[in-house]
């Protein structure tokens, strides 16, 4: 006989789906869940890196050419 506290709550039912839960594979779950989620911040994370590595390279090189273009223009060396 189960117990309902609030009225149309199917206890029954959800007795019944908890006890055919398995714990190692609710673990196993949880853990491949958080492991899933380091490997994608890792992927933004790296993304995020190159763009930036990308994004200095660049500006060097846009900088080396302009300070190029000065020189020649000024007369200097």
């Amino acid at each position: 006989m189960a117990v309902t506290w609030i009225p149309g709550v199917p206890v029954d039912q959800v007795t019944e789906q908890a006890r055919q839960m398995r714990f190692w594979r609710t673990v196993a779950t949880v853990l491949a869940g958080l492991l899933w989620g380091v490997g994608w911040l890792a992927a933004k994370g790296c993304a995020l890196a190159w763009l930036a590595l990308a994004w200095v390279v660049v500006a060097v090189r846009v900088g080396w050419a302009d300070a190029r273009a000065q020189g020649r223009e000024s007369g200097g060396g």
